[in-house]
């Protein structure tokens, strides 16, 4: 195990950052690699968020288009008072892939004497930014910032957690960025590390209409489309890549049969580059798939959540159906 570093010593006290779980950058290079190589080529979400990627989704939640954040945090205030009965007195709470702290204040504040929480990511500058702040604003909570890949499980019994009963935070539309079946193992992972009493609070945006949804996942200020193109310059920066960034474009789609939003990177003209001393081309329209956003029914969610081994034990949404929070437990 390793404890907070001389660079971070000047987070508060309560403060204990991990980084015994960061993923190697070797995963990242496999991936980009194989990604590259395929027939449509891809790669995963999980590398947009550098330092850079984090700020600018951080921007993302604030533009006119993209509803899901401020239905979320509105929705949030009005079922607090549910979600404190829910939780008891006491509650550690856990946030994989934490990211902005507007979502995981609303949740602290809503519970009655919260003792514990332990933000995870990917970005490490990030994530540290982030848990500083929350140690600074609550300095009677234990708090725990662990580097990691949040899809390979939560692994937390190194961490010296308070005894109450823990509460995954899996705010936002994450988990519609995970293929079916990727997300019930992702909520499987969730489940093999909960006890007897745990539970989970998923976030889950839905369906409807496609207009909607592409201006959220294609804002007027362009931000997006800076998030999406940010994970070529990613690539260049930690692999030594060559591509030229600006000759893609950012693309977002509806695929009404998969009900998702697709984002995409496409090329406007033939080029070719190098990504770690390997060579790639691409065609004039040829495109990089960088994301998913599934979205979800109350039938679709249902299933996802039964196929994963869980209940769900009770549903809120906003007055417009636009997204809604879920409170799961292990099933019996």
């Amino acid at each position: 195990m390793n404890s907070m570093s001389n660079t971070h010593s000047a987070l508060a006290a309560q403060l204990d950052f991990f980084d015994n779980q960061h993923p190697p950058k070797s995963d990242f290079m496999h991936d980009v690699l194989t990604g590259f190589a395929l027939p449509t080529k891809s790669v995963p979400p999980k590398y947009f968020y550098d330092q850079a990627g984090s700020a600018l989704f951080d921007q993302i939640t604030e533009v006119p288009e993209y509803y899901v954040t401020r239905t979320e945090l509105a929705l949030l205030d009005r079922i607090a008072p549910l979600l404190a009965q829910r939780a008891g007195p006491g509650a550690v709470v856990v946030e994989p892939g934490s990211g902005s702290s507007l979502k995981i204040r609303k949740l602290l504040d809503a519970l009655h004497d919260p003792a514990g929480y332990v933000g995870l990511d990917i970005s490490e500058n990030h994530l540290i930014a982030a848990c500083a702040d929350l140690a600074d604003d609550y300095p009677d909570l234990n708090i725990g910032a662990i580097c990691a890949d949040f899809t390979a499980g939560l692994h937390l019994d190194h961490l010296p957690l308070p005894d109450g009963r823990r509460v995954i935070f899996f705010p936002g539309s994450t988990i519609g960025n995970f293929e079916p079946e990727a997300a019930r193992d992702v909520l499987r992972a969730f489940r093999e590390g909960m006890r007897p009493g745990d539970a989970v609070l998923i976030g889950a945006d839905r369906v409807k209409e496609p207009e909607m949804l592409v201006a959220a996942y294609d804002d007027s200020m362009g931000v997006t489309a800076a998030f999406n193109l940010n994970l070529l310059t990613h690539i260049n920066t930690a692999m030594g890549a060559d591509i030229d960034v600006s000759n893609f474009k950012h693309i977002a789609l509806w695929n009404a049969e998969r009900e998702r939003i697709e984002m995409h990177l496409e090329a406007q003209s033939d080029t070719a580059f190098t990504i770690a001393g390997q060579s790639f081309s691409m065609t004039a329209g040829e495109r990089l798939h960088t994301e998913n956003s599934h979205k979800f029914t109350p039938e679709s969610f249902d299933k996802l959540a039964s196929d994963a081994g869980f209940d769900r034990i009770q549903t809120w949404s906003d007055g417009a159906d636009l997204f809604s929070l879920h409170w799961l437990e292990p099933s019996a």
